[in-house]
């Protein structure tokens, strides 16, 4: 893409880790960017390196737990002339200290940025899509959506699941279009999200290096499946591995087996 031809992509959460590393890709590939967030240094920052790179890059801050998030981003982005040929859903967090012991606010704001900001923001820009006769819908989801829930990070599992669900359907729905959508479900990334969830520590001696991924391998993987209009992908072997086994096993055994890395992760 060149020159008048350039597409313009959103991707929410872009201050960090896998968001930051999926607006790098766009930028890469000829994609100019709009890259929002609630913080706006890194945002900046991300910026001033992507425009560095030839891309256009716009910052505008966003609290996706605020209902009326989405509504004022889509007009902020209008107001500047922009239209959204892409979407990236990446927004999101978690809360590990247990169903009970976590404030039902936090849960709120999971439900708000994680399952219904990404509908919201899809439903707004899915029709203009259509009508021009391209689009391309990222949804970042989780190996964790794949497999049974764990006790203590109770909502996040589930949420991931409905946004699974959710893309494959929008997949199906808008087949032909020249509308593209896919699930992104990357296992152990190398990002802060485990640092901001305080499990980096637990997480890191859990689990061999080798089981790893970096955000741009996610990244990249990420932006093939939706260029290729794949309905869902799962970067790494050993994560489509960990899928196969979440899909086929006995529920007793798959509760087990996540059971069991929970307090694994305890007592490290």
């Amino acid at each position: 893409m060149k020159g008048g031809d350039r597409r313009t992509v959103l991707v929410t959460g872009a201050s960090a880790g896998i968001g930051a590393a999926l607006a790098r890709t766009y930028a890469a590939k000829g994609w100019d960017v709009v890259l929002t967030a609630r913080r706006r240094a890194p945002l900046e920052t991300l910026a001033t390196e992507l425009a560095a790179a030839g891309a256009r890059a716009t910052v505008l801050l966003a609290d996706l737990t605020e209902p009326a998030a989405p509504g004022r981003l889509f007009e902020d982005v209008a107001a500047r002339g922009l239209r959204v040929d892409g979407l990236v859903n990446n927004a999101g967090f978690s809360r590990t200290s247990g169903f009970l012991q976590t404030d039902p606010a936090d849960h709120a704001a999971m439900l708000r940025v994680m399952l219904a900001a990404p509908v919201e923001l899809a439903r707004m820009a899915a029709p203009g899509m259509v009508e021009r006769g391209f689009g391309r819908i990222l949804n970042v989801a989780s190996l964790a959506g794949e497999m049974p829930a764990t006790g203590g990070d109770t909502l996040y599992g589930p949420i991931k699941s409905f946004l699974i669900k959710a893309s494959q359907g929008l997949h199906l729905e808008l087949r032909g279009t020249g509308v593209h959508v896919t699930a992104l479900c990357p296992g152990y990334t190398l990002t802060e999200f485990h640092d901001v969830n305080g499990t980096r520590a637990e997480v890191s001696s859990a689990y061999p290096a080798w089981m790893w991924q970096t955000a741009s391998q996610v990244a990249e993987v990420g932006y093939r499946a939706c260029e290729a209009n794949r309905p869902k992908v799962v970067p790494g072997l050993m994560n489509n591995v960990l899928a196969g086994l979440g899909k086929h096993l006995p529920d007793a055994l798959g509760l087990a087996m996540v059971g069991g890395h929970a307090q694994r992760l305890k007592r490290i």
